[in-house]
């Protein structure tokens, strides 16, 4: 299972569910997760845990946490004395630099700390890693990335722990190559995000299939869309999010909030805002007017995008949420999981092709 360090509150609860499904490796990203090792280990003796939250204009003086007791969640005299044994599963933090890697190997909580990392690229699919040193767009407005947010592999190997490496790594010549610096395996999402087994909606598999074989999918990566603040990459698609028409017809509102933002109110109570909801509302929460610009409300675009769409209800009228797509620089090459006469294509595919350099090794029952 794979986390988002930015999307806090729910994630004790969240990683005990997981611990209770048996899951074997738990990975987090967007941030710097130094503390999940030692929860997890105390969720696996069903002790309590508690992580910090990062909140908004906090001093060193604050002290605000979340916490999750498994005994008191569990308030069945039978559970709490059976106490299922739960296994402890690896953990792999998702990260862009060799400073966060060393970071995490010598300051992680628990016995046991961190025990790998996946080193995500830039070119991978969904929320990226902001560019090292001040922000410089292109033309098009996308950040420009430089030598500096290369990883040096070499440090990375004199860590000592084992790696996995992510972002335009889906075919037989990049695992290949992977392989050659030492890494475990890889990582690949955007090959699976469209196969058949997919969670996509039927409509935008097909959608993307098409604009792939005629070769006229683009992908952007936008620096303002997403409210955590994290480059996010965009599928360019029709009746989607992606587009300027779309985007400026929909209202805002922010119902699900799983990127919101922590922040201390004046009271110094901690209040949650988003900067994709109403202007007026998030400015009154102590926002600043110019962060809410081009803001995208990925939380609702992401749940249409999985046939999930909310219906919002304005006075007489109603919205239906439109989706948006994330997809990695590397989407042109799914062309090659498609057999010919095909138009889609399995997860099968997807490994089968990888693992192996010819792709007539395939099984003809995929």
């Amino acid at each position: 299972i794979n986390y988002l360090e930015k999307i806090q509150l729910p994630t004790l609860p969240s990683l005990f569910g997981a611990l209770l499904a048996g899951v074997d490796y738990v990975l987090m990203g967007a941030g710097i997760p130094r503390a999940i090792p030692g929860i997890l280990e105390s969720l696996v003796s069903w002790q309590e845990a508690r992580m910090r939250i990062t909140v908004t204009g906090a001093t060193a003086e604050d002290d605000f946490f979340v916490s999750f007791d498994p005994k008191c969640f569990f308030r069945s005299p039978n559970l709490q004395s059976s106490r299922l044994p739960l296994k402890a599963p690896r953990f792999l933090a998702v990260i862009s630099s060799v400073a966060l890697a060393k970071t995490l190997a010598r300051k992680s909580t628990g016995t046991g700390g961190v025990h790998g990392f996946v080193i995500e690229h830039h070119s991978a699919g969904g929320h990226n890693a902001p560019p090292r040193g001040p922000l410089k767009l292109n033309d098009r407005g996308q950040p420009i990335y430089s030598e500096k947010d290369h990883v040096n592999l070499t440090e990375i190997r004199a860590i000592g722990l084992p790696f996995w490496l992510a972002g335009s790594y889906g075919s037989p010549d990049m695992l290949a190559s992977a392989l050659a610096e030492g890494a475990r395996g890889i990582q690949v999402g955007t090959p699976f995000a469209f196969c058949r087994e997919s969670g996509f909606e039927e409509s935008i598999k097909r959608k993307v299939i098409d604009m792939v074989r005629f070769d006229k999918v683009e992908v952007n990566t936008d620096c303002r869309a997403s409210s955590s603040g994290f480059p996010f990459k965009i599928l360019e698609l029709d009746d989607s999010l992606s587009g300027e028409e779309e985007y400026s017809n929909r209202r805002r509102i922010c119902d699900l909030g799983y990127l919101r933002e922590a922040y201390k109110r004046d009271d110094c109570s901690v209040g949650f805002r988003c900067p994709g909801e109403p202007e007026p509302l998030y400015q009154i929460k102590n926002g600043e007017a110019d962060n809410t610009s081009g803001r995208k409300c990925l939380c609702n675009a992401l749940l249409a995008s999985v046939g999930l769409p909310q219906v919002q209800v304005f006075g007489e009228s109603q919205y239906i949420e439109m989706p948006l797509v994330t997809a990695g620089e590397s989407i042109r090459e799914i062309a090659r999981f498609i057999e010919p006469g095909k138009s889609d294509y399995s997860a099968r595919a997807v490994v089968d092709v990888i693992l192996s350099s010819d792709r007539h090794e395939m099984s003809s029952d995929d």
